[in-house]
């Protein structure tokens, strides 16, 4: 992150616990492996730069997660990322057609080139799920937030099929970013940023005849799409908890079928594929495991298989990494960190596998 947000004046120290393979959660490692992350970001990132905010929010969630926030400074963090903000010049210019939501970095907020074009992008939707997630786990109060603002623009990124861009200028539409927007609409307690039946008709032409979803109409079944659309129809109130045990004959989506495409992607090393003949990933333990959380179909997985095909992916020095053997990367650190709160691992906060924060930060408490 960046130097507003004020971290520790000094690194923290390894633990002292010298096992480079190790067959249980290292919690502390990965805690420290989060700790250094927010310090300062390695150069590998650098051309990461314009995603930095969802990157602090890898970092600042993750820690969270493994109750440790407490190492961050929160009053810092909130300032940091509210700097982040767009904001028209008028209230004229929230009909212009642009987002102001959050900037993804400092080099977002760019002044545009001789040409009026941005050297960078502006306000984008996975940058603002991104702000105002971090924002609920160091206890913003959302009451300071012009959520009006937000969503009166996010209005324009709706497409007439129900889709989302995820930036006014233009660019690729898919559940990602129907998802981000449907995210941002529960957290500030407003639906006026969206359409929610053309978006649900959307998310609907998106299940393909396997029973899951791709990341738009007519693509191929994939586990991260299948999470947008899930748990996109759930905070949308499309679906209620727990299908499996709650009428789901008559829900929106084929549930049986879904839950069946689901189950295959248990691979024999006890991980998680996001496609058929792919192989298994750490981050589809929160893609896939999440979805199957708010279906109710968790209690059918091997959960003894997928917590050690998670530790082959345990990072010696902290963090986890895409596939066993190799090193450990922020994204798939995140998200094999979620994956052990999902699976009950002690001394972890619970998830919000909706929101993809904990169970504190989603209700406030």
């Amino acid at each position: 992150m960046e130097s507003e947000c004020e971290p520790m004046d000094e690194p923290p120290s390894p633990p002292s616990d010298s096992n480079s393979q190790t067959h249980v959660f290292d919690k502390d490692r990965h805690v420290t492996y989060l700790e250094m992350m927010y310090q300062l970001l390695p150069w590998p990132y650098q051309n990461q730069e314009i995603n930095r905010l969802t990157l602090a929010y890898f970092v600042i969630s993750g820690l969270d997660l493994l109750s440790a926030l407490d190492c961050v400074d929160k009053e810092a963090v909130a300032s940091w990322v509210l700097s982040l903000q767009a904001h028209p010049k008028d209230n004229a210019e929230l009909n212009d057609g642009q987002f102001y939501g959050f900037q993804g970095s400092r080099t977002s907020q760019f002044p545009p080139e001789s040409s009026g074009d941005l050297s960078h992008n502006s306000s984008h939707l996975a940058s603002t799920y991104s702000a105002l997630s971090i924002l609920k786990i160091v206890g913003y109060n959302f009451s300071n937030i012009d959520s009006e603002m937000i969503l009166t623009s996010m209005r324009n990124l709706q497409q007439p099929d129900g889709s989302f861009m995820p930036l006014h200028t233009g660019a690729e539409t898919d559940l990602r970013f129907t998802y981000c927007a449907a995210a941002i609409c529960f957290m500030l307690e407003d639906w006026r940023g969206m359409d929610k039946e053309k978006a649900k008709e959307y998310i609907l032409n998106c299940q393909s005849y396997d029973g899951g979803f791709g990341i738009k109409p007519g693509s191929e079944s994939h586990g991260g799409g299948i999470y947008c659309a899930v748990a996109s129809l759930r905070l949308m109130g499309f679906i209620g908890v727990d299908l499996l045990s709650n009428s789901a004959t008559s829900s929106i989506i084929n549930v049986p079928l879904l839950l069946s495409w689901i189950l295959q992607r248990q691979a024999t090393d006890g991980g998680f594929q996001g496609r058929p003949n792919k192989d298994s990933d750490t981050c589809y333990a929160f893609w896939i495991g999440a979805t199957l959380r708010i279906l109710g179909g968790h209690k059918f997985i091997d959960e003894k298989a997928l917590h050690g095909f998670l530790l082959t992916c345990q990072y010696e020095y902290g963090g986890f990494s895409k596939f066993p053997g190799e090193r450990a990367d922020l994204y798939h650190s995140y998200y094999g960190i979620t994956a052990f709160s999902l699976l009950g691992e002690s001394g972890m906060n619970p998830l919000c596998v909706e929101l993809g924060i904990t169970d504190r930060a989603a209700t406030g408490i």
